[in-house]
């Protein structure tokens, strides 16, 4: 096998056991957790943000990251914490009393999402260097559609176990096997390459940073993305909860949900990673925005309509959205970048787009327990069609000139 094709297959097989524990540690399960941990709305918010806040270090590790010979075995570290003490959540309603549930998951999560934070621009910096520029698109748009039928799998056996073992030991059986797949995949970490590392022409840190913030070409669409970031993380990263705590649904049909958004942004991988074989990155990035914000509007229908169809095709949506925007700003910050300067262009993204997806989520929060006093139609959908006539005016006006 060839060092290049080894370097595909590493990148294919090391996703099975990371993929198996996101799933099952985020989105509907992790809602569905900290609604079991008690935690209100605005703690909600507050944890959705954090990973998006912790990104913010990748600039100081971007730096740090020119000093080091040896790339590999601080990737392999600084990702396994992050599965590590994510995992180790699992473990507060036995460690701790009641009322320090919540203070011990947010210290937790966010010393693991530092670790995310900092270890993904590192992955992120290798992948580009692991996969040529000219296969970028289309290989991962095939790991992602192969990785998200995992994500479907996984959300149908994570809902089939909460569903028959509701509460404390529905979560403990979750969490044994989101520990055994942790493991594995701090061992699969191991297999990854280390290639040669094309180092900055900056030695100082100030003149480092300057580099991306001085290239109008990556900052325009940075700062739009930033701006998009907040508005959208405002009621998004809540329509679990809205699904669990005010329509009421189980995590049975929240699972059927979630399953079809998933299909979904699988169906749509292939296509986006193909179409980015013809068209640039910032110009596919512009066609999935839209997509997103319609997923909001959509949640409107429920004024008129059952809950459950109306939702299928609200996270239909966002799927197919979400899955190409995730994609192509990976494709964006790898392939738009010079090598040499690539991983403070990753940081200086990440950061900028982390503080606007961090400060939203908190925003949403507050704005959720502020109504919670008003009519019920308001706590379901109002404020996510408010949000998508905002994001509507977003895609209209700047983001047509800036993203072309």
């Amino acid at each position: 096998m060839t060092p290049s094709r080894k370097s595909l297959w590493v990148l294919m097989v090391e996703g099975i056991p990371a993929t198996i524990v996101q799933t099952l540690l985020g989105g509907q399960f992790l809602s569905g957790y900290l609604l079991y941990l008690g935690a209100t709305s605005t703690q909600m918010g507050l944890i959705f943000a954090i990973p998006t806040l912790t990104n913010v270090a990748q600039l100081f590790m971007a730096f740090f990251s020119q000093r080091l010979k040896n790339r590999k075995w601080p990737f392999v570290f600084l990702a396994s914490v992050h599965r590590i003490l994510w995992s180790l959540t699992g473990f507060i309603p036995f460690v701790f009393d009641k009322a320090m549930w919540i203070p011990v998951f947010i210290l937790l999560y966010t010393v693991a999402f530092i670790g995310n934070a900092t270890g993904g621009m590192m992955w992120t910096a290798l992948c580009g260097d692991m996969v040529h520029p000219r296969i970028q698109g289309r290989f991962f748009g095939i790991r992602n559609t192969f990785l998200n039928i995992l994500t479907t799998l996984s959300l149908f056996f994570g809902a089939a176990i909460l569903q028959d073992h509701p509460g404390e030991a529905g979560f403990r059986l979750l969490f044994i096997i989101i520990g055994i797949f942790a493991v594995i995949n701090c061992f699969a970490f191991t297999l990854y390459p280390n290639p040669h590392f094309e180092r900055s022409v900056e030695s100082k840190f100030l003149p480092m940073v300057l580099r991306p913030l001085r290239d109008s070409a990556f900052m325009k669409p940075t700062i739009f993305l930033t701006v998009w970031s907040f508005m959208q993380s405002i009621v998004i990263p809540f329509f679990t909860t809205i699904m669990l705590k005010q329509l009421e649904m189980s995590q049975g049909q929240v699972s059927i949900v979630t399953i079809v958004q998933t299909i979904a942004m699988t169906c749509s991988f292939y296509i986006w990673g193909n179409l980015n074989a013809k068209y640039s990155n910032k110009q596919l990035l512009f066609w999935t925005l839209p997509l997103i914000t319609l997923s909001c509007l959509t949640w409107g229908l429920i004024s008129f309509m059952p809950a459950l169809p109306v939702l299928l095709m609200a996270l239909a949506c966002y799927g197919i959205g979400i899955g190409g925007f995730n994609q192509l700003v990976f494709n964006f910050t790898i392939g738009d970048t010079p090598k040499s300067e690539r991983p403070m262009f990753i940081a200086v993204y990440s950061a900028m787009t982390g503080i606007g997806a961090f400060v939203g989520p908190i925003v949403g929060g507050r704005i959720y327990d502020a109504i919670a006093d008003s009519p019920k139609w308001m706590q379901i959908y109002g404020l996510n069609l408010v949000m998508g006539v905002v994001l509507t005016l977003l895609v209209v006006f700047p983001a047509r000139k800036i993203l072309k």
